[in-house]
């Protein structure tokens, strides 16, 4: 659901470029002029020590000798032959009528005093004095302008980086939002009040200086905020809390200052800061602090308790990690709202997959509902992802349009990766996974409480897997019994059990299992009170609920310890019970191990067939709905596939 827009001011890159230039051509042209200004006044010539110069009276090399103030020009007699213009200088070292002595000895006869130039003594002063002080006043005077129209620091330091979007840019309105009725019924309420704020200001009611929307990436947040702007036409600054941070204490103060004189010649509008949490993080004097954040956090406090919302001001700001925002940041009168914007339900993903499918070809197969049934626990980022993933198979496969095969691949490409072609698995290798696969199959066949298979298949995908069984849910489910969790326990440890009793060793295929069903275990006992040892306490605490949801456990070492001792005889029970499945059904085992590592891949349907005919069940005449893939719904139980 989530959608960038490139629109707004161009970047202040070329003009910056352009300053470079000038002030590189003005010091090339300064250093040419200095050369060209020596040349003048010495000609092409070469200084010798006034000693060589002697020497060379003695040797008679010396032609001609022109005295200029303190500086001989020597012309030698061979230079004078060769046509050659060059000449030499020396500063005189001694008295001149000891010179024209020298000079008679040696048989000089061109010696003469030259008139010191007046104009050109005058004119070399003031260029080699007065030229650098004014191109340095004509640098500094290019610097302070460009600094006056960039906000008053170097370069736009401390100007703001907010882009700004009108109407006609955005295009983004709320029917482009799909699947967060409940966030759009708030911030609907905003828009009406930019709209009609008379009849909310009779009855005394103010619009909300902000709102913050909060939930995992990739569920809609900058989208909304878009949509809003785009409802309301108002102008839309946009902008990442990132952008107001330098290494410079002072400039996001500046940028705040800036963005928000901006925004008030422009009201109505809407402000929008995204990953807020990036200057709004709680202040903190314990372990030291970032004097830059911190001055930013209180000038845009300050800032929000200043301005009036009667013009039509109105603050977005969104964040994945509001635990970790200043209190000061979310009190009343500052950001006003708390809107959610969580997971979309089973509903909502066939709203989202609509938007997102309404410009590409679909034929007569696609069943949206399969798909979000599917993808239970996927953002709209990710189902937009699908999406984009099943039309490019499509073309690939040179079809005109996507088919409900291109988009269940597409799941599968996004949940477990594209299959390895190239990864050739030995006969041993492939039975071993064909019977740890089948394993966590038939597990889930012989559960009441197991959800059912929808596809097994040894084919190794890019994500690592060497093979994967699929489950489907039957219907949405927001709950889980322990009942059900029991049984995802047993199903997770199958694929290990078959190992053990087929080929009486285990290998390490089993990781990902043994994590997932590690992880369950912990949450039944510190989370969900289903343990008789600690009953109904809470022993763990849930961290950074919008991204990872990892928990923290809230107890001594020693209760931990007992913790571990808990997980490890639930895990050793539902283990047990794995085993005791697999081998009273082994045949059954055998038979669809024997026909996976022929098929590569079977169906849910198939797996099923041959259960119920190993099994003497007469297969149910009733023909149900084909089920799709499976992922759980609630966020701390493991959802996807299993995988090795």
């Amino acid at each position: 659901m989530e959608q960038n827009q490139n629109n707004g001011p161009k970047n202040d890159g070329p003009k910056n470029k352009q300053s470079l230039l000038v002030i590189l051509l003005c010091i090339m042209v300064s250093l040419v002029m200095f050369n060209v200004l020596g040349r003048m006044t010495r000609g092409v010539s070469s200084e010798v020590p006034y000693s060589q110069f002697i020497e060379m009276l003695e040797k008679g090399e010396v032609d001609r000798v022109v005295m200029k103030g303190e500086t001989l020009t020597v012309t030698l007699k061979k230079q004078q032959k060769m046509g050659t213009p060059a000449t030499l200088y020396t500063t005189l070292m001694e008295d001149a009528s000891e010179l024209v002595k020298r000079l008679e000895k040696a048989g000089v006869e061109d010696f003469n005093r030259e008139k010191p130039n007046a104009a050109t003594e005058v004119l070399y002063t003031i260029l080699s004095l007065v030229l650098p002080v004014l191109l340095m006043f004509f640098l500094l005077s290019m610097l302070y302008k460009r600094m006056s129209k960039n906000g008053g620091m170097m370069g736009g330091v401390g100007k703001s980086k907010a882009k700004a979007y009108v109407q006609k840019e955005t295009g983004i309105t709320f029917k482009d939002v799909a699947g967060q009725d409940e966030a759009k019924e708030s911030l609907q309420e905003v828009v009406d009040f930019l709209h009609n704020p008379g009849k909310y200001t009779t009855i005394g009611a103010k619009l909300p200086k902000g709102a913050l929307l909060v939930g995992p990436p990739g569920t809609g947040k900058t989208l909304l905020a878009k949509a809003v702007a785009g409802e309301a036409h108002v102008p839309f600054f946009s902008l990442s809390g990132s952008d107001f941070v330098e290494m410079f204490v002072g400039v996001g103060a500046s940028r705040v200052r800036d963005l928000f004189e901006e925004a008030k010649k422009n009201a109505p509008c809407i402000i929008f800061i995204d990953e807020v949490d990036a200057i709004g993080k709680s202040r903190d004097a314990r372990y030291g602090g970032n004097d830059e954040r911190e001055q930013t956090l209180n000038q845009l406090l300050a800032e929000m308790d200043g301005f009036d919302t009667s013009k039509g001001l109105l603050i977005l700001a969104a964040t994945n990690r509001p635990e970790v925002l200043d209190p000061a940041l979310l009190r009343p009168g500052r950001f006003d709202r708390r809107v959610i914007v969580d997971r979309p339900d089973l509903k909502g993903r066939v709203n989202i997959l609509k938007v997102h499918a309404k410009n590409v070809a679909l034929d007569e197969s696609v069943d949206l509902e399969g798909i979000a049934l599917a993808t239970s626990g996927a953002v709209g980022s990710d189902l937009a992802n699908m999406i984009n993933e099943a039309a490019i198979l499509a073309v690939k496969n040179g079809r005109q349009a996507v088919s409900q095969k291109d988009l269940l691949e597409a799941v599968e490409v996004v949940l477990v990766g594209k299959e390895k072609k190239d990864r050739i698995l030995s006969q041993e290798e492939r039975k071993i996974v064909s019977y740890h696969e089948v394993g966590h199959a038939l597990v889930s066949a012989l559960q009441k409480d197991s959800e059912p298979v929808q596809k097994i298949t040894i084919v190794p995908r890019t994500m690592g897997a060497l093979g994967y069984v699929m489950h489907v849910p039957e219907e949405e489910k927001f709950l889980n019994t322990k009942k059900e969790l029991e049984a995802m326990l047993v199903g997770y440890l199958g694929g290990r059990a078959a190992e053990e009793l087929v080929f009486d060793t285990v290998t390490t295929g089993a990781a990902n299992d043994i994590e997932q069903a590690t992880k369950v275990a912990r949450a039944m006992i510190t989370q969900y009170g289903m343990s008789d040892r600690f009953g109904l306490m809470g022993l763990s605490e849930t961290q950074n609920q919008y991204l990872d949801g990892r928990a923290v456990l809230n107890c001594g070492d020693a209760t931990a310890t007992e913790i571990d001792h808990e997980v490890m005889k639930l895990l050793k029970k539902s283990y047990d019970e794995a085993k005791r499945l697999l081998s009273e059904n082994r045949d059954v085992m055998d038979k669809i191990a024997e026909f996976l590592i022929q098929k590569e891949t079977i169906t849910g349907k198939e797996f099923m067939k041959i259960f119920h005919e190993a099994k003497g069940i007469e297969e149910p005449k009733a023909q149900e709905k084909p089920v799709e893939l499976e992922a759980s719904e609630t966020p701390e139980i493991p959802e996807n596939p299993v995988v090795e």
